[in-house]
């Protein structure tokens, strides 16, 4: 399955080692990972914010599900969150730390059946979690 996974690039970087243990992960189980982050995926030039911007988005066309982690604030993770759900229709699984004391409200108060919100204390917990959520949408 072709999974995106959105987390903190520019933003708050304090969770982005949860973000690419996530990464690792999901490439670990067989699935294809469509991120910036990823070692297939590395561009030896730097982008354009307008050429980061067209092919997150096309990656995002391209993937049955999206995977983020949402510890921290992040302007682009929220817009990509929300460019899935409403524009893709894919379900999406918002993973934060059990030390953040609160995310978005519009992450928290958001009723669509395809976002589910899960805290997470370790790495164990992370596998748990994208594994049961990967189990449920791989049909």
């Amino acid at each position: 399955m072709i999974i995106y996974c959105a987390g903190p690039i520019r933003g708050n970087l304090s969770y982005q080692e949860s973000f690419k243990k996530i990464i690792e992960y999901v490439e670990s189980s067989g699935h294809s990972v469509f991120t910036e982050l990823s070692h297939k995926f590395s561009s030896t030039i730097p982008l354009t914010d307008k050429q980061i911007y067209k092919r997150d988005l096309k990656w995002i066309d391209g993937s049955k599900v999206m995977i983020a982690e949402a510890s921290g604030p992040s302007l682009g993770v929220g817009f990509e969150i929300s460019y899935a759900i409403f524009q893709r229709k894919l379900p999406v699984l918002v993973l934060y730390n059990s030390e953040v004391k609160q995310i978005s409200a519009m992450i928290m108060g958001c009723d669509s059946p395809l976002l589910f919100v899960e805290k997470y204390q370790n790495d164990s917990d992370l596998k748990k979690i994208i594994k049961q959520f990967l189990i449920k949408h791989s049909q």
